[in-house]
């Protein structure tokens, strides 16, 4: 896909402004760019899970600790949805180095801030720099890469989803056992470093389109970025306030939802939108995207679900529980790859891939539903093996299926999409998280104690194993009583967050199986590029453009 304009009325897509030589220069340049988007990855998710860890070093409570993520989160979604206009305008190579650049000195100061506001100011400002990296990857990798390895470009970016969400836990691990809690923050700054000089050897000096800030969409960007922040943070903080009985929630629902709504009509009328909503009369886009959210939400519940019960009913430290994240994220390197080479091969139909890797994530939720307090890490390693070949070949399909049917005008408008899709399938995994895990652990946690309620009498013939096993502790019997007390609640408790991960995964087990029956009847089939017949263009990317085509001005080369 190319950042150029839409094609005029009747003509065919315009050709990309400038597609430098391939060679190992372009490699470089593209590793630099998805080196930048793992970086932005790592930043988050490493401040994410070591939030225990930064609030106690920072003195930061609960309620303030949460915020924390919240605004990094909404930042950053928002800025996916509008990144491409501007890395069309600015050009790709010099937007990327000051996006990367911005992201790493941001992380300077942020330890030293005084307060919650200056914090929370640095990470919006952080997560809006993060979130305008990985647009650009998906059109780096599928513009400068020739078309018998443009499937290769998409497993690169579909690393973004497998390989740095399981990454995350192990580095939080490292940085802060071994290293220090600041460099939860500063581990950015190396590899930022090393991402700016290879995007600035190898990517393409693009020119700079400035005209088009006189079309520039002013009133769909007013609309759209508040919208969606407001909506994101109804996601992360809504269960935390208990939903619309806080008036908080239910005015950000309110009024953002209103937004979004009219930022959709907007969008779907203006002549030179963000992205085409027309896109979706597209039957393998609409499967695609729906998909794609589906896959994230479930890589993101099954990537959860085994930290909460190590560190929660184990106990585990996150350096304790990190070899079975990294159980997972390792393996990316060759697995990604292999499920790439075996979709760019004309003989092999992609939906089979997904249809397969679908049920590959099937089958490890459904061994997760056995899941019993008595489990340990190793228990997990069955399951997380099955996740090596299912998310790789459920993600590099989806991807295939959104991309290789359009034209190569039609990349800005599509980009933003998918990846605000991708991020708020993120923040719609984490409110399905904590909704299913909370109100789970209160049904089973009412149920075992009126089980025990209801059964005290028929079984206080067979005594008391937990009085008996510490009556000899203390003379006092009130003191055993009382620990007696203590140590069956917390049984009750792992007992009831225990059912809960497995309700968890039966959830995650049921949308698996609704997907690969969606696989059978929704999509068409598509080919590698260069290997099938050409696809049709979207109805979207034949409307007129007022806009002038970039393709226009010549580009310099590198």
């Amino acid at each position: 896909m190319d950042p150029a304009a839409s094609p005029t009325a009747g003509a065919p897509p315009a050709q990309p402004s400038y597609i430098p030589p391939f060679g190992m220069r372009t490699i470089i340049g593209c590793l630099g760019m998805l080196l930048a988007v793992h970086v932005a990855g790592f930043n988050e998710h490493i401040t994410e899970i070591g939030l225990t860890d930064i609030r106690g070093a920072m003195h930061i409570g609960h309620d303030e600790g949460t915020w924390f993520t919240s605004i990094y989160e909404s930042f950053n979604i928002a800025a996916m949805a509008f990144t491409p206009w501007f890395y069309m305008t600015f050009s790709i190579y010099r937007f990327s180095i000051f996006m990367t650049a911005v992201l790493a000195m941001l992380s300077i100061p942020l330890p030293f801030m005084p307060d919650m506001i200056s914090l929370c100011f640095l990470r919006a400002a952080q997560g809006l720099s993060a979130g305008c990296l990985p647009p650009v990857l998906m059109t780096v990798m599928l513009k400068y890469l020739p078309p018998p390895i443009k499937v290769f470009g998409i497993g690169g970016y579909a690393m973004s989803a497998t390989f740095g969400p399981n990454l995350g836990g192990p580095l939080e691990a490292m940085w802060f056992e071994h290293v220090g809690w600041r460099w939860l923050y500063w581990e950015v700054i190396p590899f930022s470093i090393i991402a700016i000089a290879m995007m600035a050897y190898g990517l393409p000096r693009d020119p700079v389109h400035l005209e088009r800030f006189k079309k520039f969409n002013w009133r769909g960007f007013f609309i759209g970025v508040p919208s969606i922040i407001c909506v994101v943070t109804v996601l992360y903080q809504g269960d935390r306030l208990d939903w619309f009985r806080s008036p908080i929630i239910s005015h950000l629902t309110f009024w953002g939802g209103a937004l979004f709504v009219g930022f959709l009509f907007h969008e779907w009328h203006h002549h030179s939108p963000f992205f085409r909503l027309q896109y979706w009369k597209n039957r393998n886009i609409t499967m695609s995207l729906l998909t794609l959210v589906a896959v994230l939400i479930i890589c993101g519940l099954m990537l959860e679900v085994p930290m909460t019960y190590l560190e929660a009913v184990r106990g585990y430290r996150p350096i304790q529980a990190a070899p079975v994240a990294l159980t997972v994220a390792l393996p990316q390197l060759i697995m990604l790859p292999l499920t790439a080479a075996l979709c760019n091969s004309a003989r092999v139909d992609c939906r089979y891939v997904l249809a397969f890797g679908m049920s590959c994530l099937a089958l490890s939720a459904f061994l997760g539903t056995w899941l019993t307090p008595d489990w340990v890490r190793d228990n997990f390693y069955v399951m997380q093996g099955l996740q090596i070949f299912g998310q790789p070949m459920v993600v590099i399909p989806v991807l295939m299926l959104a991309t290789m049917s359009l034209g190569p005008a039609d990349g800005p408008f599509i980009s933003g999409m998918v990846n605000m899709l991708k991020g708020m399938a993120n923040a719609f995994a984490t409110a399905i998280f904590e909704i299913l895990l909370r109100r789970r652990e209160q049904y089973h946690s009412t149920m075992l104690l009126d089980r025990a309620g209801n059964n005290a009498t028929s079984l206080s013939g067979m005594g008391d194993p937990i009085h008996a096993a510490i009556s000899n502790t203390s003379p006092d019997s009130d003191h055993v009583a009382r620990n007696t007390l203590q140590i069956f609640h917390t049984y009750l408790h792992e007992q009831s967050i225990t059912l809960a991960l497995v309700d968890i995964y039966f959830v995650v087990m049921c949308i698996c199986i609704f997907y690969v029956a969606l696989t059978a009847v929704l999509p068409k089939r598509v080919y590698p590029p260069g290997k099938g017949p050409a696809p049709p263009i979207p109805a979207a990317a034949r409307e007129p453009d007022p806009e002038p085509a970039p393709s226009s001005i010549p580009a310099t080369a590198h």
